[in-house]
């Protein structure tokens, strides 16, 4: 466990559930969902980059709506399903969107990635075949400094294609037996 963050002395057993698990953590009621992930739940796909939620390194699904989590406290996410990117696959077996920016090589620093990924799965969820304008739209309050913007948007079509191809498959049998039990979307 990592060295908890919370912005009082407060503190309370929270319960959430986070990538289809059960948890409960020490923090005050209005730590930031952030922290918790990262410091109590030693998840970091979410990464703290603004602290305003405005570049989405810090983008989580709750209940499949992409959020920023460095602006969310713990107590609203409370009886949500939350999802970060390690709950969307693995390294043997990442999740269509994950494999889709890999295949695409769509980083440089990789710092923006979690909020690309996360971003684009939840649109993704919502409209399973987006035009290449509506990924623009949804793309657009993420930042990437490193400029890798065009192996992004490749990435983001991309994903389409693999989730296409995958609901094609039947999900289930898809994926080889090395993946039994592995997370996926």
């Amino acid at each position: 466990m990592g060295t908890p963050i919370h912005s009082s002395s407060n503190t309370y057993p929270i319960r959430l559930q986070v990538n289809a698990r059960a948890c409960e953590v020490p923090a005050a009621p209005e730590t930031a969902l952030l922290h918790v992930l990262r410091n109590d739940l030693e998840l970091n796909g979410p990464k703290y980059g603004c602290g305003l939620g405005e570049c989405g390194a810090c983008t989580v699904l709750i209940d499949g709506v992409a959020a920023r989590s460095c602006v969310i406290p713990v107590r609203a996410a409370v009886g949500r399903e939350i999802t970060t990117l390690e709950g969307l696959g693995s390294r043997q077996c990442p999740g269509p969107t994950q494999q889709a920016f890999i295949d695409c090589q769509a980083a440089q620093c990789g710092y923006c990635l979690n909020g690309m990924i996360m971003t684009v799965e939840a649109l993704l969820r919502r409209i399973p075949n987006p035009s290449e304008q509506e990924l623009r739209n949804e793309l657009h309050h993420n930042l990437c400094r490193c400029g890798t913007h065009v192996e992004i948007m490749q990435a983001a079509l991309r994903a389409v294609e693999l989730r296409a191809h995958r609901a094609a498959l039947q999900a289930p049998t898809e994926f080889p037996s090395s993946c039994a039990g592995e997370v996926q979307p």
